[in-house]
């Protein structure tokens, strides 16, 4: 398979400049750089209403559809940009989309990034926000019997971890995860790590600087760092895992999706393909983004 055009262009134009490396950038560079990239997300939707909502020193901001009923099906939202970037900005039309596709409500919890806060702040970020939105449900408008916990590369992390933080707490579970291109596995043990690590603007050095900033000495096996080699998924509830053909974290998706199977979640995988790492973000110019964001809208909200 080849890339999307679109897709392509910006590999090309990522080779030409001499693949620049993240570890040369500061961290508000990477930051901006980000946020930069959002002129590559398409049109923005304008039929939704937007709120933040401050509870408890933690900052939610809701989406919703224009003249929605009181409660709706809801997925709290964790945003990638491994662990050091990221927020309500970086991934304002996904969330505006994903709210107008699904009928749905859309959460998005701010969590703390590193090197300001390093491992766990972000995890215990998740959870409580995930928490606080279980307790306040009638505040945010929440149907309490379909909400699902979603993100994207670190927030897709997020997401499986705090949902097993709350199986193990015992007192309430999401109906569902979506898993988006997650980062699961700090070891780089896979081969698409070497396949799709140098050329694909999302590199190897993005994601593994990344870990390094947010778990400085934290054992890389860590079940909270390597969610992939835990044994505790069943349980669960269901599982939709996506994975883009060029990223260097489309192996360890894969091996998610069989060892949640093997430990009897139900669970599926899909592989997209012509696209990149982070391409849920690249509606503007990737017709597989665009499927993506209304086929994870369309399980949001069912």
């Amino acid at each position: 398979m080849v890339l999307e055009k679109g897709i392509a262009e910006q590999v090309e134009a990522f080779i030409a400049a001499g693949r620049p490396s993240s570890r040369q950038q500061s961290i508000d560079d990477r930051r901006a750089s980000y946020l930069a990239s959002t002129v590559l997300a398409g049109e923005t939707e304008s039929f939704v209403s937007i709120q933040t909502i401050e509870l408890e020193e933690m900052t939610f901001r809701v989406y919703s559809p224009l003249q929605s009923p009181a409660h709706l099906p809801t997925v709290i939202y964790y945003h990638g940009g491994c662990f050091i970037s990221g927020s309500f900005a970086t991934h304002d039309n996904q969330l505006r989309q994903l709210a107008v596709y699904g009928g749905c409500r859309v959460i998005a919890v701010q969590y703390r990034l590193a090197p300001e806060h390093t491992f766990p702040a972000a995890h215990d970020d998740a959870q409580r926000g995930a928490e606080l939105v279980w307790q306040h449900a009638e505040l945010f408008g929440v149907d309490k019997d379909h909400i699902t916990l979603a993100g994207d590369s670190a927030g897709g992390h997020l997401a499986l971890v705090t949902a097993l933080r709350l199986k193990a707490a015992g007192i309430w579970l999401p109906s569902q995860l979506i898993l988006i291109y997650p980062m699961v596995d700090a070891t780089a043990h896979f081969e698409s790590y070497v396949r799709n690590g140098k050329d694909y603007i999302i590199t190897r050095d993005t994601l593994l600087s990344g870990y390094e900033i947010y778990l400085p000495g934290v054992d890389r096996r860590h079940p909270e760092a390597s969610p992939l080699w835990r044994d505790d998924f069943s349980g669960l509830p269901s599982v939709h895992i996506i994975t883009a053909e060029f990223d260097p974290l489309c192996d360890e998706g894969k091996a998610l999706y069989q060892r949640m199977t093997e430990q009897g979640v139900a669970c599926t995988c899909q592989q997209y393909l012509g696209v990149i790492h982070g391409f849920f973000q690249l509606g503007g110019i990737s017709l597989a983004a665009r499927d993506a964001v209304r086929d994870v809208a369309y399980r949001v909200g069912r």
